[in-house]
């Protein structure tokens, strides 16, 4: 994979993040799964790396990040694809390889897909949802949902473009919150300045969609109500606590997974976009 060109601006988040690590511990850490084979040989090296990194008397004590299954129809309204797993194992892999190797946080390697229960959600302060637009949930995971986030957790939801599937994704969002609304965030908002000072809300394109077009979003989808700028939206307990950043017309997966796949998407996405927003995320959810 190819090196960062300025690592040295990630210094100042090394303190902070290591709070992450704490804050596993206390929910339990959680298990290593290895749901995914990989065969990349440099994926296997630094996963292998981070594995000799870790101090074994501590070693529930590291930041994990897990993503979040959801079963659906693939061909759910929005057509086929890869659904909760899409990017995966390289996005899952590139990320905490990065957060490994550029600061002082122990992250856990390897694959670490949960389900939606309250068994699974209680482990971990920080999940990842994949392909927002199409999660479909049930009773019991609305409910389990619904408890996470207002003990605590916090979700990232990425991976949806356009009208309809902000739509769907809304009508489950209500079925978890029936009476909060999500907050439309902008550019002044905190998350956007914690480490890294974002200028313009960042977007990163789909990478079949940017080599093909050279734009910053993925065309084709339905853009009219919503336009297809990028919308972060918030959504806050009853003490104005981030319990959920809704990533809006992103694909963050995609900016980890193909860093490494062409040159111009790496400059332009992956290196000042997509790593840096998930830092301030990570330090955002844990100094809020």
């Amino acid at each position: 994979m190819k090196s960062y060109k300025s690592l040295v601006r990630w210094v100042v988040v090394l303190a902070t993040l290591a709070l992450l690590s704490v804050e596993a511990q206390y929910r339990g850490g959680g298990r290593f799964r290895r749901s995914y084979e990989f065969r990349d040989p440099e994926l296997i090296r630094e996963q292998e790396e981070m594995e000799k990194a870790l101090n074994p008397e501590f070693r529930e004590d590291v930041f994990t990040f897990a993503r979040l299954r959801f079963d659906a129809d693939r061909d759910y309204r929005f057509g086929g694809g890869r659904l909760w797993d899409d990017d995966v194992p390289e996005a899952d892999l590139n990320l905490i390889f990065r957060l490994y190797e550029v600061t002082s946080l122990k992250v856990r390697p390897g694959l670490n897909f949960i389900d939606i229960t309250t068994k699974d959600l209680d482990k971990y302060p920080f999940v990842y949802l994949a392909s927002a637009g199409r999660v479909v949930l049930s009773d019991q995971e609305a409910t389990a949902l619904r408890q996470y986030l207002l003990n605590g957790g916090f979700i990232m939801a990425d991976d949806f473009w356009g009208d309809d599937q902000w739509q769907h994704f809304h009508e489950q969002l209500k079925r978890v919150f029936p009476s909060r609304e999500p907050v439309e965030l902008t550019l002044d908002h905190r998350i956007f300045h914690t480490v890294f000072d974002f200028k313009k809300e960042p977007q990163i394109p789909s990478v079949g969609a940017y080599l093909r077009t050279g734009q910053s979003y993925d065309p084709g989808w339905p853009y009219y109500q919503k336009n297809q700028d990028p919308h972060y939206y918030a959504l806050y307990d009853d003490k104005q606590r981030m319990m959920a950043l809704i990533c809006h017309n992103n694909h963050f997966g995609d900016g980890w997974e193909h860093e490494g796949d062409d040159e111009s998407y790496f400059d332009s996405f992956s290196e000042p976009m997509a790593y840096p927003m998930l830092i301030n995320i990570l330090v955002y959810t844990i100094t809020h």
